[in-house]
């Protein structure tokens, strides 16, 4: 019975039977292969894995299963611009092989460059996802500024810059400010990021924020951010919103700098919103009182009142009577005499009398007269002026 026990052979002993059996069919080519395979050899460009084995004053040992250690030199721990790297043996790190072998037999490796080439390659993912990232602002050059991204030196055309910085790029260094990756070209070292490209995208986001937000008749704060002949554009908090010239005052306008700078912070009031074009209207003078209610509670027809001349017409002139509204005078209420030509009997900027003889207060006309002001001809009679037409003269066009 001991005899058939011992003639059983185990599980384990026939494997191992098996393995002796194969690994006496490997030729000596067979072992050189298998041992390179265990031990290959790194070529130079590889990003590899190790275990730093020993870290002494000027240089680390990493192992990364090759036949031989490799090699760290102080140099290559770090970039120039920020600390030594503190490493501890056990620790696990990729480096950079720059030789794969040495005088000594030795890999020689870099961590530097290792976390180089993966910073590129983030970088070149950050480009593709269309990521916005945080850029240190260290100097400014001839054509923008340098940077420094995710630990790599870039670029900054002055043509990427913000909007609001283009003007004078001196005052963004040393400042931490958003960016796109526009181009990585890691052959090159080329890294083109760009601010303005961050801040649209930004502002985007912000927009359609307000959008959902705004209502019409809405009052809200803002910075004065453009301004244009036809008016003022206003920093809302994530869009830009124009005042028409014709909505900075009651007054007429001839400039909008006569109003309004670049920087000044203004309360105006929403007016109308169009989302499909991304435009906000809004109004400074309606926040303002309406003249025409101090018009209508002060100045009664039959009222004699000063005024300016502001603009002369073929058919008469607009005077000015008070701040916000201008009547017409027109050329048949400039004297008893016949008048060819409004310029005969007035000039812009004149100081003069007139009488009121007519308000329309729903279409916001007031009618004016000089000629009443004086005795006409014994021959002419004086007309009330109760149910005066209070349209003649106006010209919708001219008027604007």
């Amino acid at each position: 019975m001991s005899d058939d026990r011992s003639a059983v052979l185990t599980q384990e002993e026939l494997e191992d039977e098996t393995a002796d059996q194969e690994s006496s069919k490997l030729t000596m080519d067979d072992f050189l292969q298998m041992e390179e395979e265990a031990f290959k050899t790194p070529a130079h460009g590889d990003i590899v894995e190790g275990t730093v084995v020993r870290v002494d004053p000027d240089e680390v040992l990493v192992d990364i299963g090759a036949k031989a250690e490799g090699v760290i030199s102080g140099k290559e721990l770090g970039f120039r611009d920020s600390d030594s790297v503190a490493l501890e043996p056990g620790d696990q790190i990729k480096v950079f092989v720059l030789q794969p072998e040495n005088e000594e037999g030795n890999v020689v490796l870099s961590l530097r460059r290792a976390r180089a080439e993966t910073t590129w390659l983030t970088a070149a993912d950050k480009q593709t996802e269309g990521a916005v990232m945080e850029a240190e602002v260290r100097e400014q050059n001839k054509g923008g500024l340098i940077v420094n991204v995710l630990g790599l030196r870039g670029f900054l055309p002055s043509s990427q810059v913000a909007r609001q910085h283009a003007g004078n790029l001196e005052q963004l260094v040393g400042q931490r400010i958003p960016v796109k990756i526009l181009e990585v070209n890691r052959k090159r070292n080329r890294l083109i990021v760009s601010q303005k490209s961050a801040e649209d995208e930004d502002r985007a986001r912000r927009r359609d924020d307000l959008f959902q937000r705004l209502d019409v008749g809405e009052v809200v704060s803002g910075s004065v951010s453009g301004l244009t002949s036809y008016g003022a554009f206003v920093d809302i908090g994530g869009a830009d919103g124009l005042i028409h010239i014709s909505e900075l005052s009651w007054d007429r306008v001839s400039k909008v700098t006569d109003v309004l700078q670049v920087g000044d912070e203004v309360t105006v009031k929403v007016i109308k919103l169009d989302a499909g074009q991304n435009r906000i209207s809004l109004s400074l003078r309606q926040l303002q009182q309406d003249p025409w209610e101090r018009l209508l509670q002060s100045v009664p027809v039959g009222t004699l009142v000063d005024g300016t001349v502001t603009k002369t017409k073929k058919y008469g002139a607009f005077v000015q009577i008070l701040p916000g509204i201008e009547g017409l005078l027109h050329i048949s209420e400039l004297s008893w005499d016949h008048v060819d030509k409004t310029e005969d009997v007035l000039r812009v900027g004149e100081e003069i009398k007139v009488k009121v003889i007519g308000i329309d207060a729903q279409r916001r006309r007031v009618s004016l007269s000089l000629k009443q002001l004086s005795t006409p001809p014994g021959n002419i009679g004086i007309s009330d002026n109760r149910g005066q037409r209070l349209d003649f003269g106006f010209d919708d066009e001219d008027d604007e």
